[in-house]
C-alpha cells in the first residue's frame, strides 16, 4: 500500500511539474523576489571551487543551476517531468552550451555506483517519494570523497521570520495561481515546505546516510538552506 501512495504521489507530482514548465522561471522569479538567483549563484560558486571532473544535476527542471557551472566543468543533468527536460533543452541550446539530459528518477538513477564526483539538487528533495532512500540514492553515485550539494526550501528564522513565514504561505499560493493557471501547484508549495525536516534534522539525516563534514547555509533568512557534505569511503559499495 505504502508503495502504491508513493507511485501515486511521484505521477501527481510529476503531472504538476508539467503543467508549469512554461512559467517555471517566471514563478521563480516572482515568487522569491529574485532570491532563487542569488541561491543557485552560491551553489554554482560551491561548484567552482570543488572543481569536480563531472557533476550531475538531480531534478534539474529548466537547467537553470547546471548551466550556471562553468562550462570547463562536465556536467549532465536528470529530471522525471519531460516537459520540464523540453525547457532545459531549449535553454541550453540559446546559450550554446552542450549539456546531457536524460529522464530518470531521483529513487533510481541509472548510473552505476561512484559515477560523478559532486551531485546537486536544488527544490528537489522535498518531492522524493521517500526522503531517505532518495538522498541514499544521491549518495550512491558519488564516488568517495564526492560532493552532495542541496538547495532546499526551509523554516525561516530570526527577527523577519514572522514576514517571511507569512509570505511563503500566503503570496505563492495566490500570485501562482494566477501566473501559472494551475491552482494546485502553488497550494502544494508552503505545505511541502512546512512538513520538510528543519536544518538540523535534515544535517543528522545525511550524515547517517555516509556524508562527512555536512553543512547547512541559511540563505536570505532560512527562506532556503545549502547543505554541503562530502561522501565518505566505503559508503554505498565503495571502499
Amino acid at each position: 500500500m505504502r508503495k502504491e501512495l508513493e507511485s501515486k504521489r511521484a505521477a501527481e507530482i510529476r503531472g504538476m511539474f508539467g503543467r508549469i514548465a512554461h512559467r517555471y522561471d517566471l514563478l521563480n522569479r516572482v515568487l522569491s523576489l529574485g532570491q532563487d538567483v542569488l541561491w543557485r549563484r552560491a551553489m554554482a560558486r560551491r561548484v567552482r571551487g570543488a572543481q569536480p571532473d563531472v557533476v550531475l544535476d538531480v531534478c534539474t527542471g529548466t537547467g537553470d543551476v547546471a548551466l550556471s557551472f562553468p562550462r570547463q566543468i562536465p556536467a549532465m543533468a536528470s529530471d522525471f517531468c519531460l516537459p520540464m527536460l523540453a525547457r532545459a533543452a531549449q535553454k541550453a541550446r540559446a546559450k550554446g552550451r552542450s549539456l546531457p539530459l536524460f529522464a530518470g528518477d531521483a529513487l533510481q538513477l541509472p548510473l552505476p555506483d561512484g559515477a560523478v564526483g559532486m551531485v546537486t539538487v536544488a527544490f528537489g528533495v522535498r518531492n522524493f517519494e521517500s526522503l531517505e532512500r532518495g538522498l541514499a540514492e544521491l549518495i550512491r553515485v558519488l564516488h568517495p570523497g564526492g560532493r552532495l550539494l542541496i538547495l532546499e526550501f526551509s523554516h525561516p528564522h530570526g527577527v523577519l521570520a514572522p514576514v517571511l513565514s507569512w509570505w511563503t504561505r500566503t503570496v505563492p499560493p495566490r500570485v501562482g495561481r494566477w501566473l501559472s493557471g494551475d491552482p494546485e501547484a502553488y497550494t502544494y508549495l508552503p505545505s511541502s515546505v512546512e512538513t520538510f525536516p528543519d536544518a538540523a534534522v535534515m544535517s543528522a539525516l545525511l550524515a547517517r546516510l555516509g556524508l562527512e563534514d555536512v553543512r547547512a547555509t541559511a540563505q536570505t533568512g532560512g527562506v532556503a538552506t545549502l547543505y554541503e557534505g562530502r561522501k565518505k569511503t566505503g559508503v554505498g559499495g565503495q571502499t
